[in-house]
């Protein structure tokens, strides 16, 4: 007859240094996961969003040059060009409290040298006529489409009342007997490009005008003897 195995004996020691000889509490083993690092598939996709926003940029810009390209070489656009063909002094009085009130005509050639580009010249432009940084007058240029191939004269009316102190009086009366008065037209104006029919974005056009005329009597007629012309742009 075989022996049953002896349980083994399990003596467990107290603070009090008495003997126990229950056995030790079961113990769990709490099993451990190891996590996958996760930071991979997320940068696969940030790396591929931007991989596709270059291609669509790339795609952007090459229609944009194409667009261009097409432009130039089927319209061939022209810039337009400006100029002062004449100037009339309708008034020019100086009131008693020293302050000068004029009235001018001034007209402007616009000359449109392109065969299917038009230009609108729209609201919100302004003409001023300036000496020696004085602004004598200003008007504002009618609205209107200017056709392709085409030359269009401008009449604008200026008036307006300005300071004219004793060193303006004695400049201009200097200028007067010299016969050259040097004045500066400075204009600016909303024009909108037409090709094809499609209306492009409007740009603001700014033309100054140097002049210099022989006298600035009214209702006489004033010869312009030189002009020099800046031309810019802005959006």
């Amino acid at each position: 007859m075989e022996e049953s195995p002896t349980k083994p004996t399990y003596i467990m020691h107290s603070n009090n240094h008495q003997t126990s000889h229950r056995p030790p509490p079961y113990r769990r083993n709490v099993p451990r996961y190891h996590t996958k690092a996760g930071g991979g598939g997320g940068s696969h996709c940030c790396l591929k969003c931007i991989c596709i926003c270059y291609i669509f940029l790339c795609f952007f810009i090459f229609v944009l040059l194409s667009l261009a390209y097409f432009i130039v070489t089927f319209y061939r656009p022209k810039i337009p060009s400006y100029k002062v063909a004449d100037f009339n002094v309708h008034v020019f009085n100086v009131k008693q409290d020293f302050s000068l009130y004029t009235e001018f005509i001034v007209i402007v050639e616009s000359n449109n040298p392109n065969e299917n580009i038009d230009f609108i010249y729209g609201r919100g432009s302004s003409v001023s006529v300036l000496y020696n940084d004085s602004m004598l007058c200003a008007g504002k240029i009618p609205n209107f489409r200017q056709p392709p191939r085409n030359v269009t004269d401008i009449s604008i009316l200026l008036s307006g009342v300005s300071e004219f102190g004793s060193g303006l009086q004695e400049a201009l009366m200097q200028n007067r007997h010299s016969g050259q008065i040097p004045l500066l037209v400075a204009v600016k104006v909303p024009v909108t490009v037409v090709i094809g029919g499609l209306a492009l974005r409007k740009i603001n056009v700014l033309v100054n005008c140097s002049l210099v005329v022989d006298n600035l009597s009214p209702n006489k007629t004033v010869g312009i003897l030189s002009s020099n012309y800046t031309y810019g742009a802005t959006l």
